[in-house]
């Protein structure tokens, strides 16, 4: 694996409510990311996402297509420095 990167993701739209951050989390998994997905008051999403800097482009196109019920509007991002030693994706609460 290549060197490593996070993110930060702030999503608006229809986006609690509809299984969104069980898809994230999904989805997350399956490409083999680490990091955490949360709602936040006021019907946004923001999530941290930490992996191989190639597989960003096609989580960022998961993220805007959403799964069937959800409807991103806006996405906004921001890289973060790189948590050394997180292994897993969590939903929190």
């Amino acid at each position: 694996m290549s060197a490593l990167t996070r993110k930060y993701y702030h999503l608006r739209g229809h986006v609690q409510g509809v299984g969104f951050r069980w898809f994230v989390s999904e989805m997350c998994e399956s490409r083999g990311f680490t990091g955490w997905v949360r709602n936040l008051p006021g019907g946004c999403v923001e999530m941290e996402a930490q992996g191989d800097p190639a597989e960003f482009p096609a989580l960022e196109n998961d993220l805007k297509t959403g799964n069937p019920a959800a409807r991103v509007t806006e996405m906004r991002e921001e890289t973060l420095p790189v948590m050394p030693g997180e292994k897993d994706f969590s939903i929190r609460f």
